[in-house]
């Protein structure tokens, strides 16, 4: 269900998103057009250590493009790992971008061993992985590329306030299952008050977290601003990509952030300095 309050742009585009993606695998539609299923032209992921402004090891892994488009920095959720990005990562490079993901301190191995949580011994709270994402963004900044920041719940909320301390650095924001997890209750929408830059925000398919999704979003000033709040078929945080767990709305989640990605300006003056 598309939530009342949304902009009428939003609205039209998430409504086109979800008919398109009716057109998916079984029609040749554009869904499965626009997504590739595997990065078959992408280099070999490999693993980096990049150090946290704290001092702290963050293990990570990169996942190169050729003349790649943009670099996407993508963040998991809680008691989580890069390993939720296995199957997204190698898709979004095939498109065109290169692609890091981080084992944050705060996290664990829900989709596999999260290598920062093994060598600290234990996880941290949400606000404590903030280090973890500066360093991937520090990174990011010697590529010479345009960033995108992702995040999937906890660190949706926290990509929030990566770009509103990094106004400059930041081309867009793509947030799955964002909320106030931060202690405060309008910590991220505080964070969203300053950010221009496009904004792309999905929930599950529950009331509750879609009216979370659309506070936050609306709190933006950008007029680059796309909701995805499917009425069925959503699951929590980036994991909605991932069909061997969402195999019902899996590819309308697909075409949605590719069509975002699309139409995002992305050049020069909007590259990391």
């Amino acid at each position: 269900m598309i939530m009342p309050g949304m902009r009428a742009s939003s609205l039209f585009l998430a409504a086109l998103l979800q008919t398109l993606a009716a057109c998916g695998p079984e029609t040749g539609g554009p869904a499965d057009e626009a997504v590739p299923a595997a990065a078959s032209s992408a280099s070999t992921p490999a693993p980096l250590e990049l150090e946290a402004t704290d001092g702290g090891t963050v293990h990570a892994m990169l996942y190169p493009a050729e003349r790649a488009r943009a670099a996407i920095l993508l963040f998991h959720q809680a008691n989580g790992s890069a390993a939720e990005y296995k199957t997204i990562a190698p898709r979004l490079a095939a498109l065109g971008y290169e692609i890091l993901t981080i084992d944050q301190r705060s996290g664990g191995d829900v989709f596999g061993p999260n290598l920062t949580v093994n060598a600290n011994g234990r996880s941290s709270d949400f606000l404590s992985a903030e280090p973890d994402l500066e360093a991937a963004l520090s990174w990011a900044r010697t590529r010479k590329l345009p960033v995108i920041v992702w995040g999937s719940s906890y660190s949706a909320a926290l990509v929030f306030r990566l770009a509103a301390r990094h106004p400059g650095d930041i081309a867009a924001v793509i947030a799955f299952s964002p909320g106030e997890y931060l202690g405060r209750p309008d910590a991220v929408r505080s964070a969203a008050r300053q950010i221009a830059s496009p904004i792309f925000a999905a929930a599950a398919s529950d009331w509750e977290e879609q009216a979370a999704v659309r506070a936050i979003i609306d709190a933006a000033p950008s007029q680059s601003e796309t909701a995805y709040l499917p009425s069925t078929g959503g699951i929590h945080g980036s994991s909605t990509l991932d069909a061997t767990r969402n195999p019902t709305g899996a590819d309308a989640a697909w075409a949605a952030v590719a069509k975002f990605l699309e139409q995002l300006p992305l050049n020069a003056a909007t590259s990391a300095s």
